[in-house]
Parts: C-alpha cells; sequence; structure tokens
C-alpha cells in the first residue's frame, strides 16, 4: 500500500528518471552546463564562446572613445624615440621645402618684372629719352620704395598677412622696378647685358654654393652689419672726392663681394636645417625680398664696375 518515499513512483513505469530526484542547476531537459564567465550564446552569434580579445586592446580604450591614443592603442605612443623624432623630421623637411619652393616663385616673379623695365629703359629709344625728361618720376619712385622697405622690415604683421604682405611687395617691385630701368638707361645695352649675364653666373654658383657648402654663414650677421656700415660710410665719403675711377672700381668691388656673402648668408638662412640660424616659414615675403635685394645690389654694383673699367 505505501510506496518507498526516496523513489518516485515512476521509476517502476519509465516515466521518471532512473536516477531519482533531478540534480539542482541542471535543466529539465538536459543540455550541459554553460561554460563558466561567458553568458549564453545568443542569436546570431556562431556556436561556441566568444573570440578571444584583441592583442594590446585594454578595456576603457578603444577607437573613437574615451580612451583613443592611450594604453593599449598602437599610437605615437607606442613607436619609440626614434620613429618619433624621423616623423618630426620628415614634417620639418616638408614644410622647409615648400617654403623654400615658395620663396624663389616669388623672386623668380619679382626678377622677371624688374628686368623686363630694364630691357625696355635700355633698347626702348622714346621711353629713354622720356625718364631723362622728367626726372622727377625717379625720386617719387625711390620715396615709394623706401616706404614699402621700411614698412616690411619693420612691421612683422604686414609682412606676414595675406594679401598685404603681398600688395607691399608688389608695391614695392613696381617702385624698385623703375629706379632700375633709369639707372640702366644711362648706360650702353651691351654693357647691361653683359652685367647681367655676370650677375646670373654669381647668383647661381654662390646659391649652390650656399646648399651645398658645411660652412656656417648664419653666425655671421654681426660681421657683415659691420661691413656694410664701413661701406656706407666709404660711399659718402667718396661722394666728396672728385670723380675717380680707381675709387668707383675699390667701392663697387667692395660692395659687390659684400652683397655676394649676403647672398650666401640669406640662402642658408632661408634653408634652415643645419644651420645655426633659420628664418620661419611664415616670413616667405621677407626671405624673397633679401634675396632680391642682394641680386639687384650685385648687379648694380657689377654694372658700376664695367661703366667704370669702360670709363
Amino acid at each position: 500500500m505505501f510506496q518507498n518515499p526516496g523513489v518516485y513512483p515512476g521509476d517502476q513505469q519509465g516515466g521518471y528518471p532512473q536516477a531519482g530526484y533531478p540534480q539542482p542547476g541542471y535543466p529539465q531537459a538536459g543540455y550541459p552546463p554553460p561554460q563558466a564567465g561567458y553568458p549564453a550564446p545568443q542569436a546570431g552569434y556562431p556556436p561556441g564562446s566568444y573570440p578571444p580579445p584583441q592583442p594590446g586592446f585594454q578595456p576603457g580604450g578603444g577607437y573613437g572613445g574615451a580612451g583613443y591614443g592611450e594604453a593599449g592603442y598602437g599610437g605615437p605612443g607606442t613607436l619609440g624615440d626614434d620613429a618619433d623624432v624621423k616623423g618630426f623630421d620628415f614634417n620639418e623637411q616638408t614644410i622647409r621645402k615648400s617654403f623654400i619652393r615658395k620663396v624663389y616663385s616669388i623672386l623668380m616673379c619679382q626678377l622677371l618684372v624688374t628686368f623686363s623695365f630694364v630691357a625696355l629703359f635700355t633698347f626702348h629709344e622714346p621711353t629713354k629719352l622720356w625718364v631723362q625728361r622728367n626726372t622727377y618720376l625717379f625720386w617719387i619712385a625711390f620715396v615709394v620704395m623706401f616706404v614699402c622697405l621700411i614698412v616690411m622690415a619693420c612691421c612683422g604683421d604686414v609682412r606676414r598677412r595675406a594679401p598685404t604682405n603681398f600688395i607691399f611687395l608688389g608695391i614695392f617691385t613696381l617702385a624698385e622696378s623703375f629706379l632700375m630701368g633709369v639707372v640702366t638707361s644711362m648706360y650702353q645695352s651691351d654693357a647691361v647685358l653683359m652685367a647681367v649675364g655676370i650677375t646670373a653666373a654669381i647668383c647661381l654658383t654662390l646659391t649652390l654654393f650656399a646648399m651645398q657648402s658645411k660652412w656656417d654663414f648664419t653666425a655671421m650677421g654681426g660681421i657683415l652689419l659691420c661691413c656694410t656700415v664701413v661701406l656706407l660710410l666709404f660711399g659718402i665719403i667718396a661722394m666728396f672726392i672728385p670723380k675717380n675711377n680707381v675709387v668707383t672700381l675699390v667701392y663697387a668691388s667692395l660692395g659687390a663681394l659684400l652683397f655676394s656673402v649676403y647672398l650666401v648668408y640669406d640662402t642658408q638662412l632661408m634653408m634652415g636645417g643645419k644651420h645655426k640660424y633659420s628664418i620661419s616659414p611664415e616670413e616667405y615675403v621677407f626671405a624673397a625680398l633679401n634675396l632680391y635685394l642682394d641680386i639687384i645690389n650685385i648687379f648694380m654694383y657689377i654694372l658700376t664696375i664695367i661703366g667704370a673699367a669702360r670709363d
């Protein structure tokens, strides 16, 4: 009448498991136990466990989240000192090369305008006669050139901010080109052509020398300033000496030599890199202005030497 309390009645009838009561923690349908530490698989995921974490991934980081650039992200902090230095050098060289291309592009435009004026005033007789009759234009152009030069040299915002810097540089170039045309109209055409050829050869040679030389001319700024003051005093004294070709040749030769060194100095300032001093890439107008004045002064002194030698 009474059955064994430790066994279900279905043990004899086959309706219940033969092992007695169901074990705690196991589902009734006989599924295997879930994996420890991982949630149960959801719909859309392949069977089995989740893929292991990627190497270097840290919790709390991740791409696009709050941990971008922190530990675990393979950013600049994990490249090492050498890689950081190489990347900085590459960027600096890229900026410097772009700066040099911009400077020489501006310089070529200035020289093209200037020597166009020189050719017009040298080979066109009506223009040459018109300039000689209207000498007041020379002084107007001189005042405009001097004012623009002082503004660009002393006002950093003017020469750095576009388009103000290009406006002042354009006015200065036109005024200087007019002055050059007036001066060259006083010389014979073959002397002007000879001076242009000699100036081009000297400037090309000195530019290549400045780019390849291991000598650093950027530390000679003080010496060049002293030489410029001495040359200026020499020129003022020579004004009160009666016309003498020997004095003129000495003065013009010293001037050509001084501004040849200035050309090397300004070229190395523009290049930067291994030199002690360098000019900022923002000063591309000022760098072009320096090179332009160096070339113009070399041309004028060589033309003076040729004229004095012929006299």
